[in-house]
């Protein structure tokens, strides 16, 4: 992960000195549509890093990555973003708002995935540790989601919240079960609850 990021960074260095708009320069456009799914990921991560992008022209420009056809780029996606939805996080979550109401399971579950609380391989938010209810516009319109996909990421960033907030992500099940009474939102308490569950039975 780390030399993804590094390559991506000295990427984004050469194309700065062209002098040229990174998202249009045509090196850049080569190595976004590039068949190698490695490549797609220094591009998403020059995206993510270059500050001279705002958060909304980064987000116009990470999308094609978040609903790239392979698994890997869709992950480094999120992850060469997560920083700079962090400066930011009351507008961060305004705008990925509109990204759990997308017609692609990808692009929803990106939204979610890249505001977990603790997240994978990254560094924790500890806003979302301590606040879990600020990300509740993005949680509850996919909180039936019918992709598994998204379900996964609904209840991983549910159980995060829990190893800090249990009681918390307890009542919103418990709400969630009461004004949805589906098999998705089902699956998704059943992960959200794991940590709580685990920990109730170590204390018997």
């Amino acid at each position: 992960m780390k030399a993804i990021r590094l390559i991506g960074q000295e990427l984004l260095a050469i194309l700065h000195k062209s002098c040229e708009p990174t998202a249009t320069s045509p090196v850049f456009l080569s190595l976004a549509n590039h068949k190698s799914d490695s490549v797609r990921c220094w591009s998403a991560y020059i995206i993510g890093l270059d500050n001279t992008l705002s958060l909304e022209e980064k987000l116009v420009q990470i999308r094609k990555f978040a609903a790239d056809h392979h698994f890997g780029v869709r992950e480094i996606a999120w992850m060469a973003i997560r920083d700079s939805l962090l400066h930011d996080l009351n507008h961060s979550i305004q705008l990925l708002s509109e990204w759990v109401l997308d017609a692609d399971e990808n692009i929803r579950r990106f939204a979610v995935e890249a505001t977990r609380p603790r997240g994978v391989w990254c560094k924790h938010i500890d806003a979302l540790k301590n606040e879990p209810a600020r990300c509740l516009p993005l949680l509850t319109p996919v909180k039936s989601d019918p992709s598994k996909y998204v379900q996964d990421s609904v209840g991983n960033w549910l159980n995060d919240a829990s190893k800090s907030q249990p009681d918390w992500v307890t009542q919103l099940c418990d709400e969630w079960l009461k004004t949805s009474d589906t098999k998705e939102t089902k699956r998704i308490v059943t992960k959200a609850k794991r940590t709580i569950l685990k920990t109730q039975t170590e204390q018997k």
